[in-house]
């Protein structure tokens, strides 16, 4: 009985290995082919598993991602124990967030293409103007490669390997950014400019 268990314990499931990666992180199409044809066949497994730890599985096959969410519960209901980290975001990260999304908006309205890749330098110059100015342009520089770090740990950019100094916008951040959190975040960057502009100031 105990060896049984044993040797079973050893040979993760496909069910354990699609389980443990999406408790980990999303789970995209394009980089892990065999894991998301798994997630595929398995999904139904999948939702029941997660649903008694609380959380949702959310599937976009039009994107190419899944990921899990905590479920969301009525106000007088007993809280459950929270398995998906809430993150605070610095102001910085989220600009560049926002930023992101709008340009995978444009992207998607102009382009047939599926895949949004910018440079480092492109993305500098796009959070460059909310930056306070500077006389020290290498700890500018520093600041932002930090916040680009960042959106990369929380899984909204990805290094391409291979190609230095590219990224890849993930599509998965249209799920975490709608059009009422953009729209909103908008009037703050405008708040946020206005307090950057001198003339405003003087004005």
């Amino acid at each position: 009985m105990t060896e049984n268990l044993s040797g079973a314990l050893n040979e993760p499931t496909e069910l354990s290995q699609v389980l443990v990666h999406l408790m980990k992180g999303p789970l995209y199409r394009d980089t892990h082919e065999k894991l998301w044809s798994l997630l595929l066949g398995l999904r139904s497994h999948v939702s029941d598993f997660v649903s008694v730890l609380g959380l949702n599985v959310v599937v976009d096959e039009a994107e190419g991602y899944a990921y899990v969410r905590s479920q969301f519960t009525d106000r007088d209901a007993p809280e459950f124990p929270r398995l998906v980290a809430r993150h605070t975001l610095s102001f910085k990260v989220s600009v560049l967030l926002a930023l992101l999304r709008k340009r995978l908006a444009e992207f998607d309205a102009s382009s047939s293409d599926v895949r949004l890749v910018l440079s480092r330098d492109q993305i500098i110059e796009m959070l460059r103007l909310f930056m306070p100015d500077s006389t020290n342009e290498a700890l500018l520089v520093d600041s932002i490669d930090a916040t680009i770090k960042k959106v990369c740990d929380l899984g909204f950019l990805h290094q391409l390997r291979g190609e230095q100094g590219k990224f890849e916008v993930r599509r998965i951040l249209k799920a975490y950014i709608d059009g009422q959190w953009l729209s909103e975040f908008d009037a703050r960057l405008d708040e946020y400019l206005a307090d950057l502009d001198p003339a405003e100031e003087s004005a």
